[in-house]
């Protein structure tokens, strides 16, 4: 993508299981604004209750774009994402509204914010390879190989991002050169997205506990059924969706690997785990705006808040 998005767009942000979806919904009510989904896993058909899709009565009568895009056997890019959510801007604005995007896949959020270095096409053959060599040797050994060529991505992905890591691998295979490199261009804050874009953060112990919830609505929602349909379906799931959170705790539950009890709790430690990480990279975009969070939540006052700073933000000369 050569360019960040129009000036024009809004941008809602948070942690998994802070109030995003509820809150965007009344923001674009006051926005007269259409939802663009800032997400990674609602773009697949049929994985609703694993990525909190949602629902049709949740959305309050708000136009949702980029939901239940492509089916779960297909990879979708952040490229295509970008691609996608160009056109939905284009279209929301011509139709005189307000877009704005809802979600909480940082390096979506990114993207959107400052674009992005697109690389070059994946070669599925050296990824195969590394992710063999991954499982065989750990994911240390693959920090350590990423360490030699790019320093400073090493020293940015987590060690259990292996698949951050394989393209950067990727990148340096086929560019020659580290991809912290070709993507300086896009560390620079961009001026026009300050005070558009804001971030739900609540305390660590409270969002904890909001994720627990979550988790156990999930699984009395039917999210065993959900992830055994989607698995046992024509072309199964692609590689993107056996990583979505909930999806690879269940499959691995299948597998015979733990018992029901213990995915539970695995899945409720590594979505605390990833809030984490998603604050880590919330925290690094300068153009975000916090918004302070409590119990209990008032998603009515929230959405009013971010409007009268959207407003203020609007009227400096």
């Amino acid at each position: 993508m050569p360019s960040p998005f129009p000036a024009e767009c809004v941008y809602l942000t948070g942690p998994t299981a802070s109030g995003k979806s509820a809150v965007g919904v009344e923001l674009a009510k006051r926005l007269d604004a259409e939802i663009i989904a800032l997400d990674s896993m609602t773009v697949y058909r049929g994985l609703d209750i694993g990525t909190a899709k949602p629902t049709p009565a949740e959305r309050g009568g708000i136009a949702h774009h980029l939901l239940d895009v492509v089916d779960p056997r297909e990879e979708f890019s952040q490229a295509q994402y970008a691609e996608s959510a160009r056109v939905a801007v284009d279209d929301i604005l011509a139709r005189g509204k307000t877009p704005l995007f809802v979600g909480g896949t940082p390096l979506y959020l990114k993207t959107l914010l400052r674009g992005m270095f697109e690389g070059p096409p994946p070669d599925w053959e050296f990824r195969h390879r590394l992710e063999q060599e991954t499982n065989r040797r750990g994911q240390e050994w693959l920090r350590s190989q990423l360490a030699v060529v790019d320093p400073a991505a090493a020293a940015k992905l987590h060690v259990n991002d292996s698949r951050r890591m394989i393209r950067a691998l990727e990148v340096y295979e086929k560019t020659g050169t580290p991809l912290s490199t070709l993507q300086q261009e896009f560390e620079t804050p961009r001026d026009e997205a300050r005070g558009r874009a804001f971030v739900l953060h609540w305390p660590r112990t409270e969002l904890g506990r909001r994720i627990d919830l979550r988790v156990d609505a999930m699984i009395a929602a039917g999210l065993i059924d959900e992830v055994r349909r989607a698995a046992e379906a024509p072309g199964g799931l692609s590689r993107t969706a056996r990583q979505g959170l909930g999806y690879r705790e269940v499959l691995a539950y299948f597998a015979g690997e733990c018992d029901l009890p213990t995915t539970i709790d695995l899945i409720k430690t590594h979505t605390r785990q990833f809030a984490k990480r998603q604050g880590t990279w919330f925290r690094s975009l300068e153009e975000v705006t916090p918004i302070e969070m409590s119990e209990p939540a008032d998603v009515a006052a929230t959405a009013t808040k971010i409007h009268r700073l959207l407003a203020t933000s609007d009227a400096r000369p």
